[in-house]
């Protein structure tokens, strides 16, 4: 039976990573609207957009089935916890988690269309770039400690 101290640490980032997610996202919701772009520097803007594929916008309409394997994909690392692991590969399981589960709430209760139809909100413009959101951060970052 593994340690609690392999589930611990993983799980709280990912719930922090939710949270945030999902306070940045709700703030874009009510801040932004549907024409309002905020300029911050250089190319960097709040511009808010709604992507219900995946990832560079590819795969639209396949909301539903992004969202089942989204959740296989969470199961899969939640069970994957249950060996002691690196602090790197820790920090790692963490992000990808608390991405995918962040980007997984807006597929399931961001839509008027039925389960797993929600867009997923974007919201971070470089404009050269893909807008981009706190969970998908995470879910890079978390990919990158994992390949560290």
């Amino acid at each position: 039976m593994p340690s609690l101290g392999a589930w611990r640490t993983p799980v709280v980032i990912a719930a922090a990573v939710v949270v945030v997610d999902q306070l940045a996202k709700h703030w874009a919701v009510t801040s932004l609207g549907s024409d309002r772009v905020i300029d911050l520097v250089w190319t960097l803007r709040f511009n808010l957009a709604f992507n219900n594929g995946m990832a560079f916008g590819q795969g639209q309409g396949f909301g539903p089935l992004i969202g089942v394997i989204a959740t296989i994909v969470i199961v899969y690392l939640l069970v994957s916890l249950r060996t002691e692991a690196s602090p790197m590969s820790t920090i790692g399981m963490g992000l990808l988690i608390g991405g995918a589960a962040g980007n997984l709430i807006d597929r399931l209760f961001r839509g008027d269309d039925g389960v797993l139809q929600g867009a997923v909100v974007d919201f971070i413009d470089f404009q050269w770039f893909p807008i981009f959101n706190v969970a998908d951060m995470a879910v890079s970052c978390g990919a990158i400690a994992l390949a560290l």
